[in-house]
């Protein structure tokens, strides 16, 4: 691809969905490309670029743009923060609420994270008799969710974090697949979202979950991102990013907990705009 191919691309995934994509890295570009080149009936990533310039196709634009995400997921990724779910946070919200307790994995890729958040809630000791738990699972990849949402893996999906007693009670051997029970697909609900957009529609959230996408996200758009999330938690509810992210003076509309690396809650002060 020439530079001026790489600054079109660049230019769109950033517009569209907040995405950084640097010069240098044209390998990983290609890399993710060349299949929906292929699956689009064009010979070369370039005469799909040369397409674009010609005609702006919305669903050519938003098709590589969903192609351009960083889609890394796998089940219990960062093994102790969902230890923490389990034994601390999700009992102590289920003890202060008279409703369901709403989580969001606000990026969800093909579903790895959300399924693991509602595998941990049934195996959560201390979580008081009654409660009832929503899950949300989004994301701007269509051919992500339509993955999540079918609740198939390969055996070498599931061998990523997934622990052997979790697959033996939650998962079912179909063919050469695994396919998650029916109470856990079902405890899940699925939207296409893009984080750039309006999020008030989605409601108010206990936790919501945006790990390891920020450093993905344009610089500039990353407070954005933030601050739309944290209008979206309840007064005490909470934001789990990256083990090894810091927001630092990014933005003012979280605070992170202390002695919980990621963890951060809604700052009092902050107010959503209007």
């Amino acid at each position: 691809m020439t530079p001026d191919d790489m600054d079109l691309l660049a230019a769109l995934a950033r517009n569209r969905a907040g995405l950084r994509i640097e010069s240098d890295k044209a390998y990983l570009v290609e890399s993710r490309l060349n299949p929906l080149a292929r699956r689009e009936g064009f010979e070369s990533i370039e005469a799909m670029v040369a397409a674009l310039r010609a005609k702006r196709d919305d669903r050519l634009i938003w098709a590589v743009v969903e192609a351009l995400t960083l889609n890394e997921t796998a089940f219990f990724r960062d093994r102790e923060v969902f230890a923490h779910l389990r034994d601390e946070l999700l009992p102590a919200l289920s003890r202060r609420r008279d409703r369901p307790i709403r989580i969001w994995s606000a990026a969800c890729s093909t579903g790895q994270e959300v399924y693991s958040l509602a595998m941990t809630a049934s195996e959560a000791r201390d979580i008081e008799p009654g409660a009832q738990f929503e899950f949300f699972g989004s994301d701007l990849s269509e051919r992500c969710l339509e993955k999540a949402q079918s609740g198939l893996y390969t055996q070498f999906e599931v061998q990523r974090g997934l622990p052997i007693r979790s697959l033996v009670k939650h998962f079912e051997n179909q063919d050469e697949m695994w396919a998650i029970s029916p109470r856990i697909r079902q405890a899940v609900r699925w939207r296409r979202i893009n984080l750039m957009a309006d999020l008030s529609p989605m409601g108010k959230f206990d936790a919501i979950l945006l790990r390891n996408v920020l450093p993905g996200l344009d610089p500039a758009v990353r407070p954005r991102v933030v601050e739309s999330l944290a209008a979206r938690l309840e007064d005490d509810g909470v934001l789990l990013l990256g083990a090894g992210e810091s927001l630092g003076e990014l933005t003012g509309a979280v605070r992170p907990l202390a002695d919980r690396l990621g963890l951060f809650s809604r700052d009092p002060s902050f107010r959503a705009a209007a």
